[in-house]
């Protein structure tokens, strides 16, 4: 074994992350990347991923995308790319984890959402470490509407819930809500340009940096006087 070289345990979790195609990627991010909407989608993701891949409990990430575009980039970091069947989002994280579980059956496998620019491999960690301590887990967003990451341990069903008021529904169906504390580049999605501000706040990762960069943010609201 190479002196220095980090090697991950043969077991860890399979990550799932579902990406758009571009063109339906960021719409309410148009005002602030005009052309660069796609460029900025993939940048997202792209960090995203790199994360995932460099946090030492992860085993593998498994990018479910029908877009072409978006899947270059992804496997060139190191995801194992899969067809999005082109049935809603929660469909896209079953086929993504079905194709996990048959690469690893004995391994808990996660759906974390793709658009987290300034996520942290620590953090990340951290939510994993948590959610090993239960049979479906699930952390909200920063808005504690949604949800960015559900997770079950292995040889369980894996049913997430996303899309609008995730957080509810993941609830309602029995995972349990994570609290841990310093997560919050794991909870920080980014959907508009106060988010983005947000996340760039908290430091981003190196693809989404090289496109905000060519931005001009639209000036924050002010706020009304009482």
């Amino acid at each position: 074994m190479l002196e220095g070289m980090r090697v991950k345990e043969t077991t860890g979790w399979s990550i799932v992350v579902p990406v758009k195609t571009l063109v339906a990627a960021k719409t309410r991010l148009a005002a602030a990347a005009g052309p660069h909407r796609s460029r900025l989608a993939v940048a997202v993701a792209c960090d995203t991923v790199s994360a995932a891949l460099a946090c030492p409990l992860v085993a593998r990430v498994i990018v479910v995308t029908a877009d072409p575009a978006a899947a270059g980039p992804l496997a060139a970091l190191g995801a194992d790319v899969v067809t999005d069947p082109d049935r809603g989002l929660n469909t896209a994280l079953r086929a993504g984890a079905a194709h996990a579980v048959r690469l690893a059956p004995g391994d808990p496998v996660a759906a974390l959402q793709a658009d987290l620019p300034a996520l942290r491999p620590a953090e990340l960690a951290t939510v994993l470490t948590a959610a090993a301590e239960f049979d479906q887990s699930f952390l909200p967003d920063a808005a504690d509407v949604g949800t960015t990451f559900y997770g079950v341990r292995p040889g369980l069903p894996f049913t997430p819930g996303f899309g609008g008021e995730s957080r509810a529904r993941h609830l309602s169906g029995g995972a349990k809500e994570l609290c841990p504390q310093g997560v919050d580049s794991v909870r920080r999605d980014v959907d508009t340009p106060d988010d983005l501000r947000i996340a760039i706040a908290l430091g981003l990762g190196p693809h989404t940096s090289a496109v905000v960069a060519d931005l001009t943010l639209p000036a924050p609201p002010t706020e009304r006087s009482a």
